[in-house]
């Protein structure tokens, strides 16, 4: 019991070193006009080496708690992490409702919405420990479709993850800008993401040559990462612990591929 104890007094010791080492701080930017805030994290104990950087979307509720852990999750793997503001500083849709108003405005103008998630890649890319030659995205759910935008944009980015994303396109000939890898993580009884856009999905990366991977989850539904959705399948959206841990190596896996 005495060597248990000690062990888990060494462990959470080092836990908490590890997160002491840890830089976060809210990063003011614009595109055009509009003023936007996101959030920076980078492990501080790597001095001033360069390392990989990732841009983390946020779902459709804005960037909140969610993305910030998941910011300082990649920080503490050793990543220079950028949590991008999409909708604008201080825009936190609080309900359903709203959240899907504001995400509305970028689902209908694609264009807008590549030019919001290419401000924040930008931001990553200027930070003086950003390695610029190996850069990924990842989002979840509304921030899936954004990072798969980022990569039909054209973007210089080695790769994207989308997390129970939306993968519908207006116009399947962007696929064409596509010159990244590109893996989709998807529950495979997600009723927001309809077979018909998987497949005409899966079209356009075969049309484009794109190198793609697509990753479905049993007994998940949307937002299998979150757990915030709670755990009743019968919503449509909920909380898969599987999925979850799951969807995380495959995602470490991918950048253990891309970045070497």
């Amino acid at each position: 019991m005495k060597t248990l104890l000690t062990t888990t007094m060494v462990t959470l010791g080092c836990v908490l070193a590890a997160r002491a080492q840890l830089h976060t701080e809210a990063v003011e930017y614009k595109d055009g006009d509009t003023v936007l805030e996101g959030y920076l994290a980078y492990d501080e104990s790597a001095g001033k080496a360069k390392r990989p950087g990732v841009l983390i979307v946020h779902q459709w509720k804005g960037l909140g708690e969610y993305e910030k852990h998941r910011a300082e999750m990649l920080a503490q793997m050793g990543y220079v992490a950028f949590a991008a503001d999409i909708y604008g500083k201080d825009i936190r849709p609080r309900d359903a409702k709203l959240a899907g108003a504001e995400a509305g405005k970028y689902k209908s103008n694609r264009q807008l919405l590549r030019e919001r998630v290419n401000a924040g890649l930008q931001v990553l890319k200027q930070n003086e420990l950003t390695d610029t030659s190996r850069v990924a995205a990842i989002g979840y759910c509304f921030g899936g479709m954004a990072a798969i935008e980022l990569a039909r944009s054209g973007a210089d980015v080695k790769g994207v993850v989308s997390f129970h994303g939306a993968l519908d396109s207006p116009d399947p000939e962007a696929g064409k800008n596509i010159k990244c890898k590109v893996l989709a993580l998807q529950g495979a009884n997600d009723p927001f993401v309809p077979a018909s856009d998987i497949e005409a999905w899966e079209n356009e990366m075969r049309q484009w040559k794109v190198d793609w991977q697509l990753v479905k989850f049993g007994g998940a539904v949307h937002s299998f990462t979150e757990k915030e959705a709670g755990n009743d399948n019968s919503k449509g959206a909920a909380y898969n612990e599987k999925a979850d841990l799951r969807s995380w190596e495959d995602m470490k896996q991918f950048f253990a591929e891309i970045f070497k």
